[in-house]
């Protein structure tokens, strides 16, 4: 299990180095395929290639009539009829409380991981240029931390969802569903 400083470096020292061409689909679900590089702590002159597949489940809107729903546990019996109020104050201000909700799969099974003896400049590069060459629209490289890789997948499908939510509210919008 990483430790909270684990997370916080694999937060920051994580970088998409090329985006997929697309956003996450308003009405459907949307693939991403990912290439993960990184350096194993104990090989130097190693990186490890992981590759494999991030799935984003389409949007759903979330009214505020699901806020009927919170569980209000320790709460006195006077709590839910406090939240009903304050949801309907908001309301009537003009503020409108839906709100997306997004979800993903990550396909761990579909993860394949190589190991290349090389600089992971190198590597990088050459990356690079075979996405440049081959254009595959749904693929993102990411370089992350090897041990914590997994949070390396997260930062990315999160910045994913704030690249494309306004994208998608305008969608949902423009179809009067919200």
């Amino acid at each position: 299990m990483p430790s909270q400083d684990d997370i916080q470096y694999a937060m920051e020292t994580t970088r998409v180095l090329h985006e997929p061409d697309h956003r996450i689909q308003t009405f459907g679900e949307t693939r991403f395929d990912f290439q993960l590089i990184s350096e194993p702590m104990d090989q130097v002159g190693t990186v490890r290639i992981r590759t494999g597949e991030v799935e984003a489940m389409k949007p759903r809107i979330l009214r505020p009539e699901a806020y009927r729903e919170i569980e209000l546990e320790g709460f006195d019996e006077s709590a839910r009829a406090r939240l009903e109020a304050m949801v309907e104050k908001l309301k009537a201000q003009g503020h409108d409380l839906a709100f997306l909700q997004y979800g993903f799969r990550f396909k761990r099974i579909a993860v394949n991981e190589e190991i290349i003896h090389d600089s992971i400049e190198a590597v990088r590069e050459r990356l690079l240029e075979d996405i440049r060459r081959t254009g595959n629209p749904s693929r993102a490289i990411i370089e992350g931390v090897d041990d914590t890789w997994e949070i390396s997948i997260l930062k990315f499908s999160f910045e994913m969802i704030l690249r494309s939510h306004a994208i998608n509210a305008f969608d949902f919008k423009r179809k009067g569903l919200l």
